[in-house]
């Protein structure tokens, strides 16, 4: 396995300056983030590391050169943006951009992407999964003609504002069984996140066993769950609400274990963290000091 971490986190620094602060950590590869040009759609949303809009083979050259030069390589592309929206034009911008993420990757020698398969928040699962069912054949065959893998990351995208469906409808591994049976393309799988599961109060582990070949990439992320608060308010509010986005080591997931699991699926890929923990927000050095932690966490047990 290759430890990196998605580069979201870094916004405010350029990509040579993300390449270079990955070497002087030891970090293997980063996920880049696709989106188009200053577009800012969320917290952690919205960043673009290297900009595919118009993209060329001189500049996937100069990428490469670049990832050459700090001895850093791309593990994926990703724009995690909502193909499925209610709002037609967020939807059709998605899919338009995604397809140039997809394009882009050859470019740079790469065979993956990562992003949503996006949802209406206003639909429920039959609706939305009719919905997938137009959309997304298209766009894995795009990527087929292109020798490109598409992983798509299990976050429910459940917030306040979300639920209770969420933005992204491939949130539990009931409904990757149906996505796969409806597009069963090798190159169509999964970007897997262990902490959307605990966020939803499920084993992180178990889907492995059952989906380890379509998993093409991973996220690192953790999850703690306030047992107290869960107490008090029940399930059914937003998850959010009782559960707090970790880096690795301080939530709940096993992290031994889960590398175990994938080492025993086959799994040999990159193992990217994911920020998303406000306790290291503020300054450019907490996080930093995060994707240090991050490293001594799970190093020891990937290499």
């Amino acid at each position: 396995m290759q430890l990196g971490f998605v580069t979201a986190i870094l916004s405010d620094l350029s990509f040579e300056e993300v390449l270079s602060f990955a070497a002087s950590e030891g970090y293997q590869c980063v996920e880049a983030m696709c989106w188009p040009s200053a577009t800012v759609d969320r917290p952690y949303g919205g960043v673009c590391h290297i900009d595919v809009t118009n993209f060329t083979q001189a500049q996937a050259d100069d990428v490469r050169a670049l990832c050459e030069k700090h001895h850093v390589r791309l593990s994926a592309l990703g724009y995690y943006a909502n193909a499925l929206s209610d709002d037609a034009n967020e939807a059709e911008v998605a899919r338009s951009h995604f397809r140039k993420v997809i394009a882009a990757a050859p470019l740079l020698g790469l065979s993956g992407v990562n992003g949503f398969i996006g949802a209406n928040r206003w639909r429920p699962l039959e609706e939305n999964f009719a919905t997938f069912t137009q959309v997304w054949p298209d766009i894995i065959r795009y990527a087929e003609d292109r020798g490109v893998k598409v992983g798509i990351e299990n976050c429910p995208m459940l917030m306040p504002y979300t639920w209770p469906f969420g933005v992204n409808l491939a949130r539990t591994p009931a409904i990757w069984r149906r996505m796969f049976e409806t597009i069963p393309s090798p190159n169509f799988g999964l970007n897997y996140d262990p902490s959307h599961l605990v966020m939803q109060l499920m084993d992180p582990i178990a889907p492995i066993r059952e989906f380890g070949p379509r998993i093409f990439h991973t996220h690192a992320k953790d999850m703690r769950i306030d047992r107290h608060r869960l107490d008090d308010i029940g399930s059914l509010e937003p998850p959010m609400s009782r559960s707090t986005a970790k880096i690795p080591g301080l939530g709940d997931v096993p992290w031994g274990l889960w590398i175990g699991a994938l080492t025993d699926a086959g799994y040999d890929g990159p193992v990217c963290v994911e920020v998303e923990d406000e306790a290291f927000h503020d300054t450019l050095e907490g996080r930093k000091r995060s994707l240090r932690i991050s490293r001594g966490v799970l190093q020891p047990l990937i290499t």
